[in-house]
C-alpha cells in the first residue's frame, strides 16, 4: 500500500471516528424540565446524567438507541443518585440503559418496561445495573420492577425492598432471554407480599443467579404462575402452553419465605447449588394454576447440589404437589439436608418426587446464619453444596 493510500485510510478512519463522536452526547442534567426535555428529543448514543434530586416520574416512549449507540439514563455522582418518587416507565424502548438511580415510594410499579401493548414487537436490549426501588405499591398488585414483554434483559447488582403486598420483586411477563444476577431482595415476614422474582405468561430462558432472598413474598421464586390468556407473549398456541420455559435458578441463597421455590405451570427448569436456610411451610411447590387442554402439566424440574436447612416444627412438609402436575418428572439429586432443631432426625424420604444421593444430617457450620451469613467455614461437612464460595452474594446496596 503507497503512502498516499495509507494516508486516505487514515483520514477516512478518523473522520468516521469523529462522526460516531459527535452522535454520542453527554447531557447533565438537574431539573425535572431538562429531564422532560432530553427525554423527548432521546437518540442513539445519548447518556442523560441526572444530578442528585428528586425527579418526579418519567414515562419515556420509543427510545430506540443501537448495540454500539445504548441510550443511557443514569447518575451524574453514582454515590448521589437521583430519585423518582413516582416512578419509572419504559415503552416500546430498545438498547436501553438504566444505571444508578433510586426508585422510593411510587404508589404503584416501581419501574415498569414495557412492550406498549404491541406483542409482535417486543422491547429489547434493556440493561438495569445498580438501582434501588423500594417502598413502592402499597398493598396493590404492584411490582418493584415489572417486565412486560421484554426481550434480551440484563439485570445486575439491584437492591428491591418492600414492594406491593399482591405483587411481585421483579415480574417478568412473556419475557425471553433474561438474565438477573447479583441482586438483593428483601420484604417484610410479618406480612410477605406475593412474590419475589415471578416469571410466567409464556416467558423462557430466564436465568437468576448469584442473588439474595430475605423474607422474599410467600414465594421467592416463582417460576410460572397464572397469567390471563390474551396476556402471553408469544400468544398460546393451543397445545403444550406453558406459563414459563426453561428457567434456571443457581447460586442464589434463601432465607424464610412460605416456598423459597415454586414451580407454577412450567415446563423445565434447572435449580442447582442454592442455599435455602429455615423456610416456613414448605421447600417447594409443584403447582398448576393455569388449567385448560392447551396447557401441559407442570412438569421437568431438576434440583442438584443444594443446601437445606429447615425447622421441622415450622414445614407443612418439604414438598408440595398440586393437582394436575407431573412430579414424576422432577427429581432432587445431591441435597445436603439438615434440621435445624433435630439434628438427630432422620433425612428427608418420601416426598413425593425422586430423590437420588441424599446427603446431610450433621450441621452445616455456617458462619453466622443468624446474622445472615451463610458462607460455609472452612470446616463445614456441606462443602460442594449450596452456593459455591467463589460466587459470592450481595450486600444490600444504596
Amino acid at each position: 500500500m503507497t503512502r498516499a493510500a495509507c494516508w486516505l485510510l487514515l483520514a477516512s478512519f478518523a473522520l468516521l471516528v469523529s462522526r460516531a463522536a459527535a452522535q454520542e452526547r453527554r447531557l447533565e442534567i438537574r431539573t425535572r424540565e431538562e429531564l422532560r426535555a432530553a427525554a423527548a428529543a432521546a437518540r442513539p448514543g445519548d447518556t442523560l446524567l441526572l444530578a442528585s434530586g428528586s425527579y418526579g416520574s418519567l414515562h419515556a416512549v420509543g427510545w430506540q438507541g443501537k448495540p454500539d449507540q445504548p441510550i443511557r439514563l443514569g447518575a451524574l455522582d453514582p454515590a448521589a443518585p437521583p430519585l423518582f418518587e413516582g416512578g419509572l416507565q419504559l415503552s416500546e424502548c430498545a438498547h436501553v440503559e438504566l444505571l444508578d438511580l433510586v426508585v422510593r415510594g411510587a404508589p404503584q410499579n416501581g419501574i415498569n418496561i414495557d412492550d406498549g401493548g404491541t406483542i409482535e414487537t417486543p422491547a429489547h436490549h434493556l440493561k438495569l445495573v445498580n438501582l434501588l426501588v423500594e417502598d413502592v405499591g402499597g398493598r396493590a398488585n404492584a411490582d418493584g420492577i415489572k417486565l412486560s414483554g421484554v426481550v434480551d434483559l440484563h439485570v445486575e447488582r439491584c437492591t428491591v425492598r418492600r414492594w406491593g403486598r399482591g405483587g411481585s420483586a421483579v415480574d417478568l411477563v412473556g419475557c425471553h432471554r433474561a438474565t438477573i444476577e447479583r441482586c438483593s431482595f428483601e420484604d417484610d415476614a410479618r406480612e410477605p407480599a406475593a412474590s419475589g422474582v415471578q416469571a410466567k405468561g409464556g416467558s423462557s430462558d430466564i436465568a437468576i443467579r448469584r442473588s439474595r432472598f430475605v423474607h422474599a413474598g410467600q414465594r421467592a421464586v416463582n417460576a410460572g404462575g397464572s397469567t390471563g390468556k390474551p396476556y402471553f407473549r408469544p400468544a398460546l398456541t393451543g397445545k403444550d402452553d406453558a406459563e414459563a420455559r426453561r428457567i434456571t435458578i443457581e447460586d442464589c441463597s434463601f432465607v424464610g419465605s412460605q416456598a423459597p421455590l415454586a414451580f407454577v405451570g412450567v415446563d423445565g427448569a434447572i435449580v442447582r447449588h442454592n442455599t435455602i436456610y429455615a423456610p416456613q411451610r414448605w421447600v417447594l411447590r409443584v403447582l398448576q394454576e393455569s388449567n385448560g387442554p392447551e396447557f401441559s402439566p407442570c412438569r421437568n424440574v431438576q434440583l442438584s447440589r443444594n443446601l437445606i436447612a429447615y425447622r421441622r416444627s415450622e414445614l407443612r412438609s418439604f414438598v408440595n404437589i398440586g393437582p394436575g402436575t407431573a412430579p414424576e418428572t422432577c427429581a432432587l439429586d445431591a441435597t445436603y439436608w439438615f434440621a435445624l432443631d433435630a439434628p438427630q432426625a432422620q433425612l428427608p424420604a418420601e416426598l413425593g418426587v425422586r430423590q437420588t444421593r441424599v446427603a446431610g444430617g450433621a450441621d452445616p457450620l455456617f458462619r453466622d446464619a443468624e446474622q445472615g451469613d451463610l458462607h460455609l467455614r472452612e470446616d463445614s461437612p456441606a462443602r460442594g453444596y449450596g452456593v459455591r464460595e467463589e460466587r459470592d452474594q450481595p450486600t444490600s446496596g444504596k
